[in-house]
């Protein structure tokens, strides 16, 4: 029986071709089979380094149907690299069900690190970088969509996520409206020609992309976290904090746990809510 190959998932430019490692060009020389989101725009970053390989075409609409294929190739000792339109592979990117497959399989996989455009945006925000979440592409469907602002509204730390450039605005509002008038970052065409960083609350960047005739290009939005937000301590007098404990103690944490976050979310001593729960003849 032949060894198998190795995928190798190799990062490839956000939108400057110098953004990419010798070592991704040395390897994208090496392998058998390049296989490419778009094979017309990963072939115009092989020819401009004068790479020659047989390419394939492997994105969400026709994961399904090539996966078998390129399994086949790496059983049979084949290398394949596999890129997408710019970043890395696997990163909100179908790339993450083949990688899965060949770790299913024991299939080597090697990563060759490069440009993200999430950390990139990160990295030049002005937000707290201590920490963060990541949240992809947010949701179109109104009721995941509403479950993901509920879901990363309550994190503490930075959230980063993609939008299309036509819904960015009322991305910002349903965000305002829901997380307050935090501040962010919305990065645009990072890397390329025409990079931006609009800074400010929400309101104030909402305002100043709304003024233009269109926003275009590849967006990347980061928005401070809630523990950004310290809310005033009468703010909380009349909220349900039993209900927020009870949640907290609904989804497994146990009653230390759970006053400890709602301490921090509401600023509320910790043995204050403590003896809420015990009071309330919680178990």
């Amino acid at each position: 029986m032949s060894e198998s190959g190795t995928l190798y998932v190799i990062g490839t430019p956000i939108g400057n071709l110098e953004d990419i490692t010798l070592r991704a060009l040395r390897i994208l020389k090496t392998v058998d089979c390049v296989a490419a989101e778009d094979t017309r725009h990963s072939g115009h970053l092989l020819h401009y380094y004068g790479i020659k390989k047989p390419m394939i075409s492997y994105f969400e609409h026709n994961k399904k149907s090539r996966e078998p294929q390129l399994m086949e190739w790496l059983q049979t000792g084949k290398s394949i690299g596999l890129i997408t339109d710019a970043g890395m592979p696997g990163i909100s990117d179908p790339g993450s069900t083949l990688i899965q497959a060949c770790i299913e399989q024991k299939i080597p996989v090697v990563v060759i690190p490069g440009p993200t455009a999430l950390i990139t945006a990160l990295a030049a925000s002005g937000l707290d970088t201590t920490g963060f979440a990541f949240g992809g592409f947010i949701p179109r469907d109104n009721k995941p969509r509403k479950q993901w602002l509920a879901a990363y509204g309550e994190f503490l730390k930075t959230v980063i996520f993609y939008e299309s450039p036509r819904r960015l605005l009322e991305t910002l509002e349903e965000i305002r409206t829901a997380w307050g008038d935090r501040q962010g970052c919305v990065a645009r065409e990072l890397t390329k020609q025409h990079e931006e960083f609009c800074r400010g609350t929400l309101s104030e960047i909402s305002a100043e992309l709304g003024s233009r005739e269109s926003v275009k290009g590849e967006i990347v939005v980061a928005v401070a976290g809630a523990g950004t937000l310290a809310p005033a301590p009468d703010q909380w007098q009349e909220l349900d904090l039993m209900a927020m404990l009870n949640e907290r103690l609904d989804q497994g944490l146990s009653k230390k746990e759970a006053s400890q976050w709602v301490a921090e979310k509401t600023g509320r001593s910790r043995r204050e809510l403590y003896n809420m729960m015990i009071r309330g003849g919680q178990s």
